[in-house]
């Protein structure tokens, strides 16, 4: 009776291991074939009557054993055409991860510049996406991610620093005492620290920008219609005050509750603005012109410092030097009056912008200044 048992069990199984360890066929994942697992129907049609104790248990993990083993199942089933192109599949993904593993692109410069030694790292994309190979004007490799050699150019410094629009409306009057009630505490928290100061201004001079860009772009889908190219103006802007930051950055190194200031006036005025270019874009354009006014009158008293000696005089950060063209012997004096130069324009697009709502037309209804810096 043991030896008729011990019979049927290495015969039932040899029946489903067998194939899979002597097969020639190539296997293929998981239960696709059908072969060589007992399933519970099975089992208990063939064997319940006739295996019993060690033999249910033995036979029980042969069905455990096939199951967590399903890639070595044979392939008896698949036509020959089916096997050839799993074989030529697995040969092309084998030879794709070793490209990925053995190739690498350049991908361009470190920003910070401060790894050059990881300049010829870079990331090979299944999308066929590769980084493009710049260079300046003299051939030699360009060094920034951020921005691109064409969008560099040299600030107009003779631009008039002194314009100012007198508030006439109720809504101007708004806009202008709200800038300078925002004025008293700025200047109670930095004092004399101009650079930290326009470190931290920075963050938030480029919030105005995306945000009515944002909405103008919202507008144009909801209307079907075009912006008259102030969705793109608007968006320069804010990169350009974004790249004010990335400057200013290298000279004033922000501190713990100075980043902490930074997420709370940054959320606070982000809504604010927000509410308030879907209620009045001209309060809204209005409130930026007199901001910048104020910003060109802090950048002044900056260079004043400066002048004075209070102030260190430093080599201008490099990323200053591409961005604005800038000599390489420049100063932070030097950075200090381009970007005030920006400012000055920015006073004037926002400005410009408002009168335009002042005289019932749409932004869209008078070409944007483009490049105008």
């Amino acid at each position: 009776m043991i030896i008729r048992g011990a019979s049927r069990l290495a015969h039932s199984m040899m029946s489903h291991i067998g194939p899979r360890y002597y097969s020639t066929l190539r296997p293929v994942a998981g239960n696709a074939a059908g072969n060589g697992v007992i399933t519970d129907v099975s089992f208990n049609f063939l064997h319940e009557n006739s295996i019993k104790g060690f033999e249910k248990t033995m036979v029980t993990y042969v069905r455990y054993f096939s199951t967590t083993n399903s890639c070595n199942i044979s392939t008896i089933n698949l036509s020959d055409n089916e096997k050839n192109e799993q074989t030529s599949q697995g040969k092309i993904d084998q030879i794709g991860c070793a490209e990925v593993k053995a190739t690498a692109l350049t991908s361009g410069g470190n920003n910070n510049n401060n790894n050059n030694n990881n300049n010829n790292k870079g990331i090979v994309s299944y999308w066929g996406i590769q980084p493009p190979k710049v260079t300046k004007e003299d051939g030699t490799p360009w060094k920034w991610n951020c921005f691109m050699p064409w969008e560099t150019y040299k600030a107009d410094l003779s631009i008039d620093m002194k314009k100012h629009h007198e508030p006439i409306t109720l809504l101007d009057k708004m806009a202008y005492w709200t800038v300078k009630a925002l004025r008293v505490p700025t200047d109670i928290f930095f004092q004399k620290r101009y650079g930290c100061r326009a470190m931290m201004l920075e963050t938030v001079a480029a919030v105005p920008g995306m945000v009515g860009g944002m909405l103008l772009h919202c507008k144009s889908l909801r209307r079907f219609e075009h912006s008259g190219g102030w969705i793109k103006a608007l968006l320069e802007e804010a990169e350009n005050e974004r790249m004010h930051l990335m400057t200013f950055m290298e000279v004033s190194k922000p501190k713990w509750y100075e980043r902490a200031l930074v997420l709370i006036v940054q959320g606070i005025f982000f809504n604010v603005y927000f509410m308030t270019y879907i209620l009045s874009p001209k309060l809204a354009h209005r409130i930026v012109g007199y901001l910048e006014e104020e910003a060109i009158h802090s950048y002044t008293q900056f260079l004043k410092e400066l002048d004075e000696g209070n102030i260190e005089n430093v080599v201008a950060p490099a990323i200053a030097i591409d961005y604005w063209r800038l000599t390489q012997d420049a100063t932070l004096k030097d950075v200090v009056m381009v970007v005030r130069a920006d400012e000055a324009h920015h006073r004037d697009v926002n400005h410009f912008a408002s009168d335009i709502y002042y005289h019932g037309q749409e932004l869209k209804d008078c070409p944007a200044p483009l490049g105008y810096h």
